[in-house]
């Protein structure tokens, strides 16, 4: 991910964890359907050029805690969406 506008070293490395936390939920077993097609959409507006780092973050946070309100998620999967969120409040524009 090389990016120009407001893409600090700092904000790219959180994009890169976050990232992994994604492709954890959609390569785990346990994850149902619909809540891997939302982390695949996760990972497809990290890689969106065209937004600023701050309305990427807003966009990933919208994504992911409407999967903390799903009561089919796992517990595990549960714990990785906070921690997206929280990696992600830091960042604005």
């Amino acid at each position: 991910m090389s990016r120009e506008k407001g893409f600090t070293e700092e904000i790219e490395k959180t994009f890169v964890n976050v990232e992994k936390l994604l492709n954890a939920m959609i390569k785990d077993r346990a994850v149902p359907r619909n809540i891997k097609r939302k982390a695949q959409r996760g990972i497809d507006e990290l890689h969106n050029e065209d937004e600023s780092p701050g309305i990427i973050a807003s966009n990933i946070i919208y994504l992911v805690d409407d999967l903390s309100q799903d009561p089919n998620i796992p517990f595990h999967i549960r714990t990785n969406v906070y921690r997206i969120i929280s990696l992600l409040e830091k960042i604005k524009d």
